[in-house]
């Protein structure tokens, strides 16, 4: 029998980090969060956990709003629950007076995220499979019955959706050379804002001789020279070839990210990161049509303003995160758009890359999204049960059940 859900509860789990690190132009403090959703059952301590990501204070604010919208999945078994997944979704997101706080952003949308990914947790662990594995398993008809078209479907209608799916298994056998060979990854840990110009130079150095061949910086100064001193100083150190990507937290208005996109072509980046506003498409849009590179998806909340991104082709790189959406199902579903749209998924990893490490082979395998690379964050590794791994710059595939997603006591 599948196990049965008996009771939600939460973890706030708040984490000091070292000095400097996890600091951009938005985050000063170095505290990294998680809201985790913890589905109970009647089958031996089998558990779902499920993550979304903040940055320390308001955390326990998700935790509330996850008690409240998680209480309709009591005594119900999760085979049931992930059978139509897509309504689950629904009803949880259009709760009658909760929805009003949104809608489908903010607190209960991250509540939501930790709801969703939760339930996927117990789902793959139910089965004794790692997640990547049982969304590689699961038919067309199942992948669509977990997903919430609403609002979507006049870009990806359920029937185009199908075929999509339908038209890329008969060569899914040639994409599934990425699980011997791992999905690579670039480094951020290395760039912290707050770090020193000593630090970074060192950092960048050991990172490229572990193996990554793509690293990403956090500008956003206040001092737009330090930005480009920075900028400069990195690309002398790791040379021409390894990729350079720069965040920027969403700090300019327009016209600075026009000057500042301008100023950092002489390094050659292969994007820039939340140049200005995530809500203003326009914006985004004008910086794309004067060639500039741009990545956006860290913090636009859910698949509507995704699609109105794609629309507008206002971005080059769609960086969803299934702990700053509404989880798993919701990204899928983002992704699946993306490929529509032609436009690669390269995942922001508030989950440090344990949840996302999973959707990669998904993305790749079942949608053809081509394999680039996935962020990787290094410094809660150690707060992880099962830790993501990563050797010469290669996230290795998860192979214990589940979505990686357990936090140590």
């Amino acid at each position: 029998m599948p196990p049965v859900i008996t009771a939600i509860a939460t973890r706030n789990a708040i984490f000091k980090l070292k000095e400097g690190e996890g600091t951009d132009a938005v985050h000063s403090e170095s505290v990294y969060a998680y809201a985790v959703a913890l589905l109970e059952t009647d089958t031996g301590g089998l558990l779902g956990s499920g993550l979304a990501f903040t940055l320390g204070k308001g955390n326990e604010l998700v935790c509330q709003a996850i008690e409240a919208l998680a209480k309709p999945l009591v005594g119900k078994d999760i085979e049931s629950i992930m059978s139509e997944f897509g309504e689950v979704f629904r009803s949880i997101a259009d709760h009658p007076s909760y929805r009003w706080l949104g809608p489908h952003k903010g607190v209960v949308h991250l509540a939501l995220a930790a709801i969703s990914n939760a339930c996927f947790d117990l789902w793959s662990k139910s089965r004794g499979v790692p997640l990547w594995k049982l969304l590689l398993s699961l038919s067309v008809d199942e992948i669509i019955k977990i997903l919430d078209f609403t609002y979507v479907e006049d870009v990806l209608p359920k029937n185009e959706a199908r075929k999509m799916l339908e038209d890329l298994l008969s060569s899914r056998a040639e994409r599934t050379r990425i699980l011997e060979d791992g999905y690579p990854g670039y480094d951020t840990s290395f760039g912290w804002l707050h770090f020193s110009d000593d630090v970074i130079t060192k950092k960048a150095d050991e990172a490229v001789k572990s193996g990554f061949k793509a690293l990403k910086l956090k500008v956003g100064s206040k001092e737009k020279d330090r930005d480009i001193r920075r900028a400069k100083l990195v690309r002398s150190i790791v040379g021409p070839d390894i990729k350079l990507m720069f965040d920027v937290n969403q700090q300019w208005s327009l016209s600075t990210s026009l000057e500042m996109c301008d100023a950092l072509k002489e390094v050659t980046p292969y994007w820039i990161e939340e140049p200005t506003h995530p809500d203003d498409v326009f914006a985004h849009q004008a910086l794309v049509n004067a060639g500039f590179p741009i990545a956006v998806g860290e913090t636009i909340p859910n698949r509507v303003l995704f699609k109105n991104f794609m629309q507008a082709k206002a971005t080059h790189f769609i960086q969803v995160d299934p702990t700053r959406t509404g989880g798993i199902s919701e990204t899928i579903l983002i992704a699946m758009m993306s490929k529509k749209f032609g436009l690669p998924v390269i995942p922001h990893v508030g989950d440090m890359g344990q949840i996302n490490q999973h959707l990669v082979l998904f993305y790749h395998i079942a949608l053809g999204n081509p394999v680039i690379f996935l962020e990787y964050i290094s410094n809660l590794k150690h707060k992880f049960v099962h830790p993501a791994e990563v050797k010469g710059g290669v996230y290795k595939v998860p192979q214990e059940p589940g979505a990686s997603s357990d936090l140590k006591d």
